[in-house]
């Protein structure tokens, strides 16, 4: 072979091999969750709940509700209401509405603020006239006026239960306890097939993620939402910071560097919106994937060097660069069908034997890592397997936009907290292209198309050639990445289209 022919093949099976190690360490997530199978928090093996009826601010804590805003004129409204729906003393906790809105959502805030009020709920609207900081700026200026001694925070397509206080403060009996994370919950999951693959997702990311790293005593992370904060847990550790888009993971990290203890309540589940957008889709995915990078080089040097379990490093190690594998799944996509054509014209076979395997304990990782999440959180998981061909696809589709991310953070450049559009879409049916907060992205949906392309002509060659045992994976690659980059094209059209008309014809 030559010395291209080496390069080539040498490059697809070290980034297979890589792609293998991040398999197992979901192996290991999933290990650790089966085996850690015990209450995290409660009396007698149950969750406690406190009884509002029949205590004061001398036997609860005093609650600090933070809920920041920006442009969600949709969702807002609601977000109000379900805070004015909380069961828990009216005199021992109190909401700040942090709006940095530049659009109407200030008069929407303000309206549903003063009915609150009304009500009988300490509620304070807070605006900033600038945005510095961002999120993390916001929450920093609510804490200086914040009299709560815990912090909840609720971003605004939340919709937390009315027992959501009583149950979620109850671990903070334990003093060393510095935060406590419920679990998402989907409004729209059935919504469309992106909405069902987001829950999946998510539901994966909770369950196996945080629940294996809770009750295996590693490191996890407040997600910025639907959690409790002790202030005295955030001061500590220095407070939020906006050096990072992921200001939630930045501020675990430190927190328990610092010696706090972190619990998740796998039961206790707040409901939330998942984007409807493919382009709003990306924009969260790609606000994630930079923002843990930045962190990992922000902290990884000095959790390497702190006092803590080598376990516990191994694993924050693969945790905060778990988004590596988005560039690594980029240049197997590059690098496939190339791999494929050189090994079959120099009569190769026998490398089937190596990347096969490597191949399925990539995949099949993902598989179990989906399957078991849904079986903890769905009575009906056995019908939620049929999307998971779906999931694996879109994640490969993701990579392109999660590795422009990944770059951006290993090179310095600093780039604004871009929100992700909510549009208070819940049923089938519901309309979102009629709203504002249109996004647009063309150049990258057109390479995620064009890279769908090049693989049906791999699928073309695989054909002709007989190599049939790689074309499921070659229609996976093909599938994720004309779905992840026609969706988006089609979904900007469809909105610029209507927003066209609106304006000429007025409606």
């Amino acid at each position: 072979m030559t010395s291209f022919v080496s390069l080539l093949l040498g490059l697809y099976f070290v980034v297979l091999v890589c792609l293998s190690l991040f398999g197992l360490h979901r192996c290991y997530l999933v290990y650790l969750y089966t085996k850690h199978r015990r209450p995290v928090v409660g009396e007698g093996g149950k969750e406690v709940v406190l009884c509002e009826k029949s205590t004061r601010c001398q036997e609860v804590p005093f609650v600090t509700v933070q809920l920041p805003v920006y442009n969600e004129k949709y969702v807002v409204d609601r977000l109000v209401n379900s805070i004015a729906d909380l069961k828990y003393p009216r005199d021992c906790f109190e909401v700040q509405v942090l709006d940095d809105s530049t659009d109407e959502t200030q008069e929407i805030a303000r309206n549903a603020v003063e009915r609150a009020s009304l009500l009988g709920l300490d509620i304070h609207y807070l605006h900033r006239k600038n945005r510095q900081g961002f999120k993390a700026g916001a929450l920093a200026d609510g804490l200086t006026k914040a009299r709560g001694e815990l912090i909840v925070i609720f971003d605004a397509d939340f919709v937390p239960p009315p027992d959501f206080l009583s149950r979620i403060v109850v671990p903070f009996r334990d003093p060393k306890v510095g935060m406590v994370q419920a679990r998402w919950g989907h409004l729209n999951r059935e919504y469309s097939l992106l909405t069902r693959v987001q829950a999946i997702f998510l539901d994966a990311h909770f369950i196996l993620e945080h629940g294996a790293r809770n009750r295996g005593g590693l490191f996890f992370n407040f997600n910025g939402t639907a959690g409790v904060w002790r202030r005295e847990a955030i001061e500590s550790a220095g407070g939020w910071q906006h050096d990072t888009l992921t200001e939630d993971l930045d501020l675990s990290y430190r927190a328990q560097l610092a010696g706090w203890r972190f619990v998740f309540l796998q039961d206790l589940v707040a409901p939330a919106e998942v984007p409807v957008e493919m382009t709003g889709f990306k924009t969260q995915q790609h606000r994630w994937a930079r923002g843990s990078i930045q962190t990992g080089l922000k902290l990884l040097p000095k959790l390497l060097r702190a006092r803590i379990p080598n376990r516990v490093k191994l694993e924050a190690f693969f945790h905060l660069t778990a988004n590596l594998n988005h560039p690594l799944m980029l240049i197997l996509s590059l690098v496939m069908v190339p791999a494929l054509v050189v090994r079959n014209m120099n009569a190769v076979p026998s490398v089937l034997l190596i990347d096969m395997p490597l191949f399925c304990a990539a995949t099949l990782s993902i598989v179990n890592f989906y399957a078991v999440s849904q079986q903890v959180v769905r009575d009906d998981w056995m019908a939620q397997m049929r999307y998971i061909p779906a999931a694996m696809a879109i994640g490969i589709g993701l990579s392109v936009n999660n590795t422009v991310a990944v770059l951006g953070a290993w090179m310095g450049t600093k780039t604004p907290f871009r929100r992700t559009p909510k549009y208070g879409v819940i049923r089938q049916g519901d309309e979102w292209l009629t709203k504002g907060y249109r996004q647009v992205a063309v150049a990258q949906p057109v390479f995620e198309v064009g890279l769908g392309l090049y693989f049906t002509a791999g699928i073309i060659y695989a054909v002709s050639h007989g190599l049939l045992l790689t074309l499921p994976f070659l229609i996976l690659f093909q599938s994720g990445f004309l779905y992840t980059g026609l969706k988006s094209l089609v979904q900007q059209v469809s909105k610029r289209n209507f927003s066209a008309r609106v304006l000429i014809t007025g409606d």
